[in-house]
């Protein structure tokens, strides 16, 4: 089975960027066929700096490698680097109905908070369509918020194989119900554009004053507390064992904990859990010449691939009119 995500070079790496995709999407290398890549082209919808973007890209790549993904076990490289997605994206465009793009939630929502409506903004679910379609991928890891896009894709796919004549895979989610949704520390999704991350590689105290600061309810120490309402307890249980996790239930129900007792051991959790990970990626981001060299080189794989899908999209298309092609 053929599984493909990416992430958004958009800024530095969160623990819902972990938890959502990234932890799921290195644990499939070691069944699964994976195609991981560096969203740069999606992260110019949002990024108007060129070096930025650029520093985020290495920042991104090398965060990835740090967590496990391993170049041996799977295709990983920059979106950018493959310039066939430009060229598919152009072909989905013309069987992409207006409509459907004009009934995407996310460009509602970034329009809503202010984001400058643009036509890279607009037409993201194209693009992120042919980054799916020109691997022929069978499943995409996706959150809840990226679940329509999905759907989009699938449409695309369906009304290109209807026009044409079968040619792409129609891509399955993988959503995982558990996980789906990390909240940041106001309650909210994670996300970089809420401004409610924890990052995972930042400084301990940077952590702590994260960590401490995510919102709770004025319930005093001695009450009992709901567990299921309390982002605290949301982002312990991913951190900790079962075991754990359902001992800090118990604790909650009975009342007696207070949310800055258990904030305090979350930042412990946090830190020693991402330990390994952090020496890891301090190694990598002295030798950055190692991770350019693998980028390039899952570039060429991903090339490949998706050189064979478009040979087959050129022809279907009309775009390839030799006679012996």
């Amino acid at each position: 089975m053929k599984i493909l995500s990416g992430i958004q070079p958009s800024g530095t790496l969160h623990v819902g960027n972990y938890f959502g995709m990234m932890q799921k999407m290195i644990a499939y290398q070691e069944e699964h066929e994976l195609f991981a890549f560096i969203a740069n082209m999606h992260g110019m919808t949002s990024v108007f700096d060129g070096k930025e973007l650029a520093r985020g890209t290495m920042e991104a790549a090398t965060n990835f490698l740090a967590l496990g993904l391993d170049p041996e076990k799977a295709v990983f490289w920059v979106q950018s680097d493959v310039p066939e997605v430009a060229e598919l994206t152009w072909y989905l465009s013309n069987v992409t109905p207006v409509g459907l793009l004009e009934r995407s939630h996310s460009y509602k929502d970034k329009i809503a908070r202010g984001i400058a409506p643009n036509m890279g903004l607009f037409a993201y679910p194209v693009l992120m369509a042919s980054d799916i379609l020109l691997y022929q991928s069978d499943r995409v890891p996706v959150g809840k918020d990226q679940k329509q896009h999905l759907e989009i894709t699938r449409d695309i796919a369906i009304k290109f194989n209807n026009t044409y004549g079968e040619t792409f895979v129609v891509p399955e989610p993988d959503i995982d119900d558990e996980v789906a949704v990390i909240p940041g520390i106001d309650g909210q999704k994670m996300s970089k554009s809420y401004g409610n991350t924890i990052e995972i590689f930042s400084e301990k105290s940077e952590l702590k004053k994260r960590v401490m600061s995510i919102v709770t309810d004025s319930t005093p120490v001695e009450e009992p507390k709901n567990p299921d309402a309390c982002t605290v307890y949301a982002l312990y249980k991913l951190f900790a064992g079962p075991d754990a996790a359902a001992d800090l239930a118990e604790r909650y129900r009975r009342g007696g904990v207070g949310y800055g007792e258990v904030k305090k051991e979350l930042v412990e959790l946090i830190w020693t859990y991402f330990t390994p990970y952090r020496e890891r990626h301090d190694r990598l981001m002295k030798d950055q010449a190692a991770v350019r060299a693998i980028l390039l080189a899952g570039a060429v794989k991903a090339r490949y691939c998706a050189e064979k899908t478009l040979r087959k999209v050129r022809k279907r298309v009309g775009a390839t009119y030799f006679k012996d092609t």
